[in-house]
């Protein structure tokens, strides 16, 4: 079953066309990388499927096309998206980082009881922050933790709004390999409970090591798709971005 398809996906700034007629699927439930060099249009896409710049073509979320709805209206509908900058709240703890993301009701009633209940004990959150090892660090301020335990309070506070899918961009950015492997074994979690992730991304050990399914941007058009033992071994792919020195 597909969770995200796009069809024929097309997005031009005057001459430049960011994208040219994109046409992928993201199977339910799965890890999907999508690669290529910078400028290829990775992160265009996402703007584009989340309605953050106008294009051309279809965006399905399941059975339902979405292209012409607000941002907003996509975030509700299930696709919800992280950008390349964290943007965390440096006077809030990590809780409270992650319960900003509520969905706007559940976030209204929860700043209503916030003297009578922390952040860290609202169920929600501190069953979220449990399950990806951010317990311990529930009432710290993010400036105090590490740069992984950061990118999993991004992660948290985007999951927090329960997606069908979500769309990352380069949430390993920053980070050294231990914490990069920890994403990955925490993104496979996400994946595993239900989430249908698509994962943008220049850490080709996360993205080969951990997904599904890759496809592969290069000047807009999409130069290949496969599992990450296809993707490796494509001529085109070599070429253009992973060097004969990528990951075995």
């Amino acid at each position: 079953m597909l969770s995200l398809a796009l069809r024929d996906l097309s997005v031009a700034f005057g001459g430049v066309h960011a994208l040219d007629g994109v046409t992928l699927e993201v199977a339910q439930g799965s890890l999907t990388g999508l690669i290529g060099p910078n400028g290829a249009g990775k992160t265009t896409l996402l703007d584009a499927c989340t309605g953050y710049v106008t294009a051309h073509g279809e965006v399905r979320l399941g059975d339902r096309r979405i292209d012409g709805l607000a941002p907003y209206r996509r975030a509700r509908a299930g696709l919800v998206r992280t950008f390349q900058s964290l943007d965390l709240f440096d006077d809030l703890t990590v809780a409270e980082n992650v319960a900003t993301g509520m969905p706007g009701e559940a976030r209204r009633r929860w700043w209503h009881q916030l003297r009578r209940m922390p952040a860290a004990d609202t169920p929600v959150v501190h069953d979220l922050l449990a399950s990806l090892g951010l317990d311990s660090v529930a009432g710290a301020l993010p400036g105090s933790v590490s740069q992984g335990q950061r990118a999993l309070v991004a992660l948290a506070r985007a999951l927090i709004a329960r997606p069908d899918v979500l769309l990352l961009d380069e949430p390993a950015a920053g980070l050294d390999s231990h914490e990069s492997e920890e994403l990955g074994r925490r993104l496979r979690d996400v994946c595993d409970r239900g989430t249908t992730v698509l994962l943008v991304e220049h850490d080709m050990s996360l993205v080969l090591g951990n997904c599904d399914h890759v496809h592969v941007l290069d000047a807009g058009k999409l130069l290949a798709s496969g599992t990450p033992a296809e993707v490796r071994k494509d001529p085109a792919v070599l070429a253009a971005y992973l060097g004969e020195g990528s990951p075995s």
